[in-house]
């Protein structure tokens, strides 16, 4: 006896059948394919299961929408797309169009497609939603896509959109809270039946993974902005998620910081230590060990992570095998400078280290660093150098500057002139050749408005290097050279050098001030060397009008009209001295740079308090007299 008509299959009923058994075949392949040790293996197969996606979407498309076959159309999107952006490791425009062609697909099959052809995804979810509870047999699918659609939308920082989604997704009425972490914990997909087309990831499993990269972006932003307690409550609340050990080394460097910016070092060690043990990307945590350590003081330490992390920097991270998953990395921005993990490149790690050792006095290894960090920079294996912006660091010559200053420091004052002489081969074609002033170098003269200073500092650290060299003829040289090019610079306006600079670590006019000391009185030193105090005389009285006050140069003064044994005009100096002793130090809140901080070091002398207190002494005893 014949089949009936009633009896047989429709042919949509077969092919249906038949794509279901094509999905849940290809999922299968899929898992064995992240099962695979070999990365290029992996990278095979995942294509082959990629494009049998693509073609069986491509079938499922090429019929009318209709409601028996869009569960099995929005898995197959939902499977096609979490391969192809684990795949891809990121969303891409395509994406988006792909959710929304599934999105028009069940608003065809209602009919209602229309004109919300012009609509945008925020409003094809609206529409979609609103019709879906009549449809409860799509449901577990669209939840499906739309935890995929929060996943882009969080990959692209379009959290407005996101939280409207989530609320939208658990009937939230408008007015609803906005808290992406409170929605996230709130939204409870559909389960699946057990006889629904299978899938790489479920809902759920997307729901987890949004929840702990949401957590750790809102932990991150809330660190930045300062908001302590909250990041911390954030973050460990990204800890407690789903993690994978690259995450969780991000997620512990983030706690190490919140804990030591709330004054918590020791717990914070705890978690740098955990975030260590934790995977092979040491570079934030080590970076954020060096800030701690130099928090509590402990300078070994701090330096010892440095090194550790220019190490680490100079190694290429190999990345662990990706899942054919969406995964918590995926959703996550890279770290921008002024987030915590954020630790540079391996030449502003060495400059860091380099910079630190000079700061605290360990010359013989500041000088070895910069000396690399300057091969490291001249061999182009760093295309370019760019300062840390928080704090704000050094431009390139500054980093010459420093160089050489540690250099001096390290007695290697030949070395010294070398570094010297390759940063005047790179400048000195680039200064002004008539007087020259701040403002005219905004209102469009070619030449970087710090070049004057710059070359101004090498004149002054060569003649620094020709004294440690015991070459007194050519140290004045040097300094005059300094002297004439500084005193060619017309400051600008106080106040408008400040609201012009707001964003700079020193003002040009202090830099330029602070210089014009430090080559004045290094002159006036070589003088005195030489026997020469008149000449000596004339250079510390213009330092002391230069700056006014200024503890060192009204010293150097004192010890030379002592020498010269005008009595009378160093006991008045040294009243006026003693009437100004209360007194801040005048731009005190202005950081210089490391050079010129390093300059002015070796114009202080060690003896200064006991010599005042000595001529003090021999002040009252005359007086008594």
């Amino acid at each position: 006896m014949s089949q009936t008509p009633l009896d047989s299959p429709s042919p949509r009923a077969s092919c249906l059948d038949l794509w279901r058994e094509k999905n849940d075949l290809l999922v299968r392949q899929a898992k064995v394919t992240q099962d695979s040790g070999l990365l290029l293996r992996q990278q095979h197969l995942a294509q082959d299961a990629l494009q049998g996606f693509r073609e069986l979407l491509h079938s499922l498309r090429g019929l009318p929408a209709a409601i028996s076959a869009l569960p099995l159309e929005l898995t197959v999107i939902c499977n096609f797309i979490t391969l192809k952006v684990s795949h891809t490791q990121g969303f891409t425009e395509d994406q988006a169009q792909d959710i929304q062609q599934g999105l028009e697909r069940v608003l065809e099959a209602q009919e209602q497609l229309g004109p919300r052809l012009e609509c945008g995804l925020r409003e094809l979810w609206d529409s979609v939603l609103h019709i879906s509870s009549l449809l409860p047999e799509l449901l577990p699918a669209l939840h499906h896509l739309a935890g995929l659609q929060a996943a882009l939308w969080l990959s692209t920082d379009r959290l407005g959109d996101l939280a409207l989604l989530l609320q939208s997704l658990n009937g939230s009425q408008s007015g609803a809270s906005e808290d992406l972490l409170l929605l996230l914990k709130t939204w409870s997909p559909p389960v699946e039946e057990s006889d629904a087309p299978l899938t790489l990831q479920d809902a759920r499993g997307l729901r987890d993974v949004l929840l702990t990269a949401s957590a750790l972006c809102q932990g991150l932003q809330e660190l930045i902005t300062g908001t302590l307690p909250r990041a911390l409550s954030s973050l460990q609340e990204a800890a407690s998620g789903l993690c994978s050990r690259p995450v969780l080394v991000q997620v512990y460097t983030a706690l190490g910081t919140c804990l030591r910016k709330m004054g918590n070092p020791q717990r914070a060690l705890l978690y740098l230590v955990a975030a260590l043990k934790g995977g092979s990307v040491w570079g934030p945590p080590l970076l954020e060990a060096s800030r701690l350590y130099r928090q509590l003081g402990d300078t070994a330490a701090e330096l010892e992570s440095l090194e550790l992390l220019v190490d680490a920097l100079s190694v290429t991270q190999n990345s662990e095998t990706p899942q054919l998953l969406i995964e918590v990395e995926l959703l996550l921005p890279q770290p921008n400078p002024d987030s915590p993990l954020y630790c540079g490149t391996q030449s502003q790690a060495k400059h860091l280290l380099a910079s630190r050792c000079l700061q605290t006095g360990r010359a013989e290894d500041a000088a070895e660093h910069y000396l690399d960090l300057l091969a490291l920079l001249l061999d182009g294996l760093e295309p370019r150098f760019s300062p840390l912006p928080c704090p704000p660091g050094p431009c390139m010559p500054e980093v010459f500057l420093e160089a050489a200053a540690a250099l001096i420091q390290a007695n290697r004052a030949q070395d010294a002139l070398t570094v010297c002489e390759e940063l005047l081969i790179r400048t000195s074609s680039l200064l002004p050749k008539m007087p020259w002033s701040w403002e005219d170098a905004r209102n469009g003269a070619k030449e970087p408005i710090n070049c004057p200073l710059w070359v101004s500092a090498t004149y002054l650290l060569q003649g620094q290097a020709w004294v440690k060299m015991g070459d007194q003829k050519e140290a004045v040289s040097e300094f005059s050279r300094c002297l004439e090019l500084l005193f060619r610079a017309t400051p600008e306006d106080r106040e408008q050098g400040a609201a012009s600079n707001s964003d700079q670590r020193c003002r040009p006019d202090v830099a330029l001030q602070q210089l014009r000391l430090a080559a004045l009185i290094s002159r006036g030193l070589v003088w005195v060397a030489s026997g020469q105090d008149t000449k000596a005389l004339q250079d510390f009285l213009l330092s002391v009008q230069i700056c006014p006050g200024n503890r060192d140069a009204s010293f150097h003064l004192l010890q030379t009209l002592r020498r010269l044994d005008r009595r009378n005009e160093a006991t008045a100096f040294w009243w006026r001295l003693e009437a100004q002793t209360e007194l801040p130090p005048e731009d005190a809140t202005w950081s210089l740079p490391l050079y010129l901080e390093t300059c002015l070091s070796w114009i202080h002398p060690l003896d200064q308090e006991t010599l005042l207190e000595e001529f003090r002494t021999s002040l009252l005893e005359t007086s008594d007299l």
